[in-house]
């Protein structure tokens, strides 16, 4: 399987997920602006959508949008216990998660990224984005994980969105769990091998 990624970005997840779940992976950089992979391919033949994550099958075949390639990932290893089994309540409860992240949280820091937003937008992005930390920070006040004791396929997802906080600003001194929950995913070894990977940590020194 090939992933095509962007250092730092969302696709940050499904790289610390194939990690998690001990699955081979081979690592293609894209640049986003110019929507060029790293072997001079037009990123836009292989995504329309012109954004990572992409995951390419070993048949060809390519998985779009990052809830969508973490599952796939987690239940190539189920054993991994990165995702609940498929029919499962607590699947859907996962699914449910993601899609919170997704929408509530990823899509609100996009504004942030863009020079041309103006202060007024800024801010009201930012007033948003905390109310729904909010919500996520009263879930890890009672459980280390989003699902429970378990790491699971949505913890990364919000790993990596939470990790843009610094770059745009956004404090977060108010969510003293969600701190915790941040320090507490940097530290495993695939979250640290991925980051360092993708050149956002410093490799430690043996």
């Amino acid at each position: 399987m090939k992933l095509y990624y962007s250092p730092g970005a969302c696709s940050l997840s499904p790289h610390i997920v194939a990690l998690e779940a001990g699955l081979p992976l081979q690592l293609e950089k894209v640049d986003g602006k110019a929507k060029r992979t790293e072997s001079g391919a037009d990123f836009w033949q292989v995504n329309p959508k012109g954004y990572v994550p992409v995951l390419e099958l070993d048949s060809g075949e390519v998985l779009t949008e990052g809830p969508a390639i973490v599952q796939y990932l987690a239940d190539q290893n189920p054993a991994s216990n990165l995702a609940p089994a498929n029919g499962t309540l607590s699947r859907y409860h996962l699914q449910e998660m993601l899609g919170y992240i997704n929408s509530e949280l990823h899509k609100s820091y996009s504004p942030l990224f863009r020079p041309d937003t103006s202060d007024t937008a800024r801010a009201e992005r930012k007033e948003y984005l905390a109310k729904r930390y909010q919500f996520i920070e009263n879930v890890l006040a009672k459980q280390p994980f989003l699902l429970g004791d378990t790491f699971s396929v949505a913890d990364a997802y919000l790993f990596t969105v939470t990790n843009w906080a610094k770059h745009v600003q956004l404090d977060l001194s108010g969510f003293p769990a969600l701190l915790a929950f941040q320090q507490r995913v940097a530290e495993r070894p695939a979250v640290r091998e991925a980051m360092e990977a993708e050149g956002l940590v410093k490799k430690a020194h043996a």
